[in-house]
């Protein structure tokens, strides 16, 4: 079957109009995408996509287009742009991210990540919703539920949580809730591969009190970093705005209790909601 290029929407944001350049100043070279992939380094797939605006270029593959096309600067230009874009549909390509990840690293301050949360947890947070109905509510635990899969199974990513007190002391969804959904923390906090510690009251203020933080770790070795507050999310790929985060975390993450320290004070407030 004859490949069937997909169709491109230039304008609709910087990244689309990077891949619809690509295509354009391909197809003026007259290389096919196999053609092309062989003079940069980005495979036929993936290059594909990056024409579509599916995925952000490769860092140092728009330098290697730049070169290629004789175009002085024009694609490392239009990445400098489109990396700094807000993408509507970033958070789905976090979620792409994250399936595939090897190494996920989570700090929370108001509430438990969605891969940890249990369904009466999950189900009272979403019930929060101003536009919440039953419906609704239930797709939505339904979606969060999906994505805790990959947590029972076999390739359970390496897992490290920072939780800041407060999210295991807010009794969200009740009393009984919370007792049970701290009694499925210290379950996970015993299996192998996931790491939780509490970032204490007494610690005072740190960084990362404005909203959540997701460091991921991919099979190549390559790492992203998810910042997210009330209502926004980005998602960050550059090396040198992912180093810094990852920073933030490990300074977080050493002024934590231990592991056997943070275990003891899960079930001490497991314990007072049980009361």
């Amino acid at each position: 079957m004859r490949f069937q290029p997909q169709p491109l929407t230039p304008f609709r944001s910087a990244r689309h109009f990077y891949g619809a350049e690509l295509r354009r100043c391909r197809e003026e070279a007259g290389l096919s995408l196999a053609q092309l992939s062989g003079v940069v380094s980005a495979g036929k797939s993936t290059l594909a996509r990056i024409e579509t605006a599916e995925i952000m270029p490769p860092p140092g593959l728009s330098s290697q287009l730049d070169a290629a096309f004789g175009t002085d600067g024009h694609f490392v230009r239009l990445y400098d742009l489109a990396r700094r874009e807000a993408h509507p549909d970033q958070y789905r390509r976090y979620m792409d991210f994250e399936r595939e990840a090897v190494g996920v690293a989570h700090s929370a301050v108001q509430l438990l990540p969605g891969v940890l949360q249990t369904e009466a947890y999950a189900r009272a947070i979403f019930r929060t919703a101003a536009e919440a109905n039953d419906e609704v509510v239930e797709e939505r635990v339904a979606a969060r539920l999906a994505r805790q899969q990959r947590m029972r199974g076999t390739d359970v990513p390496r897992l490290w949580v920072v939780l800041d007190e407060a999210v295991i002391s807010r009794p969200v969804g009740g009393a009984a809730v919370m007792a049970e959904q701290l009694a499925c923390l210290l379950a996970y906090s015993a299996h192998e591969r996931v790491n939780i510690q509490v970032a204490p009251f007494s610690m005072g203020g740190h960084y990362l009190l404005g909203g959540s933080l997701t460091l991921l770790e991919l099979p190549s070795g390559r790492h992203l970093a998810w910042e997210e507050g009330v209502e926004v999310g980005r998602l960050y790929e550059e090396e040198g705005e992912v180093r810094g985060r990852r920073l933030i975390y490990d300074v977080l993450r050493a002024n934590s209790l231990s592991l056997t320290e943070s275990a003891a004070l899960i079930r001490r407030t497991m314990e007072r909601f049980r009361l």
